[in-house]
């Protein structure tokens, strides 16, 4: 346990900010589960993957995933998209 008070503070501060990123960090994920899973069923897909972008979004804008990160899981998620459009056309 910390003896200085800003260090005591810095623990608090620490702890609620870690809430707040896992909880913004568990509905990204979520999203992302539930457009992978509606491409696998070949169901319509278009809201779902667009959910899952402005949750990625988001959760970099809040500094909770890198920017790159975010890009890269919409890049592929993207791109399963137009795979399975494609395979059902």
């Amino acid at each position: 346990m910390a003896n200085i008070k800003s260090a005591i503070k810095r623990m608090r501060s620490s702890k609620r900010r870690a809430v707040r990123n896992q909880a913004v960090r568990s509905y990204a994920r979520s999203a992302v589960k539930d457009a992978r899973l509606a491409l696998a069923s070949g169901q319509e897909t278009t809201a779902k993957v667009n959910a899952a972008a402005s949750a990625l979004d988001r959760a970099a804008a809040k500094g909770v995933i890198h920017k790159h990160n975010a890009a890269r899981r919409k890049s592929r998620l993207m791109k399963a998209a137009a795979k399975a459009q494609k395979a059902g056309q």
